[in-house]
């Protein structure tokens, strides 16, 4: 009898949580829900963190691409996945692309499908960078390596027919605010950088000190993921006082001088607040910057609901501003 409670209760239980979380799908485009949004998962400790990091399969990439892995002198944790079309180049730009897992998980290979998408579309080289990730390498070593690829990039123009003036970096969640990271850290030592493409960019720390009280943050990357990230990496507490150069893009004082910009997030998404304040920030600085919100998109929406035609529209932008801010294609 006993055991048959128990059992009940379990039962119960489970039923309003779903319960629960099918309410909280309401704000969600009816496009973007999936059953997999009714599993609460975050990424709060090293064991989540290790099933984040766990084999994959992702979409593989088009015919019309060759791949090609390359090592980078001097930056041991560094690799160089180098996109491009078989028919040939048919511009001298490059977009280095830097993958998301909120510094704690994910892998280049993630996205090598929208690499040979950009390198495809636009004729041009792409290439996407492999790093090394907190806890077990916390800042600066994940933007050390990022920024390791795109010296080597650099070093590489006369070999791979580049102009080194229309070199653009990007990335998603994570890996965009390691792309601001690297923007910044660029424009200070003199690297061109001609554009930055930040996809749902995680730029703030200070975000784990916010109530969320707009339905944000529910789903794919939540509070509680979000201060395990900022932790991880920074080694520390987020929010505090003071933190290093470039290891909180959003942190830096002065955004003048930067390259323009794309910034594009989800209105449901965590980060929503402090990427329309870097829009923001970034064009009181004079920086030309588009922005773009879609209403009831999650956080890693266009990766979860790839086929909506909400999600093929998004990253057709992120196509079209590449194409538009290095003049290729």
């Amino acid at each position: 009898m006993r055991i048959r409670t128990v059992l009940a209760a379990t039962g119960a239980a489970a039923a309003l949580a779903i319960g629960r979380r099918v309410a909280a799908l309401s704000p969600v485009a009816p496009e973007l829900r999936r059953p997999l949004l009714l599993v609460p998962i975050s990424v709060t400790n090293t064991i989540v963190m290790r099933v984040l990091r766990l084999p994959s399969s992702f979409p593989p990439i088009r015919d019309d691409v060759r791949m090609e892995e390359h090592a980078v002198p001097g930056a041991p944790g560094a690799t160089a996945f180098v996109f491009e079309p078989k028919a040939g180049r048919t511009t001298g730009g490059a977009l280095l692309w830097i993958h998301g897992g909120g510094y704690v998980g994910g892998a280049a290979a993630m996205d090598h499908a929208l690499c040979a998408r950009f390198a495809a579309e636009l004729g041009m080289l792409v290439v996407s960078a492999e790093y090394r990730l907190a806890p077990e390498h916390p800042f600066p070593a994940p933007l050390d390596d990022c920024f390791a690829v795109l010296r080597w990039l650099h070093s590489q123009a006369e070999v791979f027919a580049l102009d080194p003036g229309r070199i653009a970096v990007g990335g998603a969640s994570a890996g965009g605010g390691l792309a601001a990271a690297v923007v910044q850290r660029a424009v200070d030592e003199g690297v061109p950088v001609a554009f930055q493409l930040l996809e749902y960019p995680m730029l703030d720390d200070r975000t784990v000190l916010r109530r969320h009280d707009e339905g944000r943050g529910r789903f794919a990357w939540t509070p509680a993921s979000n201060r395990f990230g900022w932790s991880s990496y920074l080694g520390s507490a987020p929010g505090g006082s003071e933190v290093a150069p470039y290891a909180v893009p959003a942190r830096r004082s002065d955004l003048h001088g930067l390259p323009p910009a794309w910034v594009g997030v989800g209105e449901l998404d965590l980060f929503f607040e402090e990427d329309v304040d870097y829009v923001r920030r970034l064009e009181e600085a004079g920086v030309p910057c588009t922005f773009v919100s879609v209403p009831g998109m999650y956080h890693g929406a266009d990766a979860i609901a790839r086929d909506a035609p909400s999600m093929r529209r998004f990253q057709d932008r992120m196509v079209e501003a590449v194409r538009r801010g290095l003049s290729v294609g």
